[in-house]
């Protein structure tokens, strides 16, 4: 084996054992890319379940002034009122008159809705309540008198 052999088996011994420092290009590209569109999957599905939960704190407000109106006031007073509040529905939270958007109850813009039918006066024979959905048709709840 001559001197020159000795020496390029020697550089290409020192060449293998020798670690490369930092990444090329095309690793930060890839690892930017994914990044990138795993965050913007985890914001969109984020939003979706926002809003999910918003719906879902809006049917539970409908629901506790439906049975409010339909199992303590209605059975009392043997008529359903021309308005609803926090007043006349003592058991009905108060938190769930205002909508997840902050706005109270009755006041414009906001999500829930209450109309009386059939009215004398402040005494009602029926009404609707009804809370604007997102993403799913109006939530819509009735008297057991309609």
């Amino acid at each position: 084996m001559s001197f020159l052999h000795l020496i390029a088996s020697c550089y290409n011994c020192i060449n293998m054992t020798k670690q490369k420092n930092g990444f090329t290009v095309l690793e930060l590209t890839f690892v930017i890319t994914v990044a990138l569109i795993a965050s913007v999957v985890f914001f969109i599905q984020k939003h979706n379940l926002e809003i999910l939960v918003q719906d879902n704190t809006r049917k539970t407000a409908i629901n506790a002034m439906y049975y409010g109106l339909e199992e303590v006031f209605y059975p009392t007073n043997k008529y359903y009122p021309r308005t609803i509040s926090k007043d006349n529905l003592k058991s009905v939270d108060p938190t769930l008159f205002t909508d997840p958007n902050g706005i109270k109850f009755g006041e414009i813009g906001g999500s829930y809705t209450y109309k009386p039918t059939n009215c004398d006066g402040d005494k009602c024979q029926g009404y609707s309540l009804q809370a604007n959905l997102v993403n799913e048709a109006d939530y819509i709840k009735q008297s057991k008198n309609n």
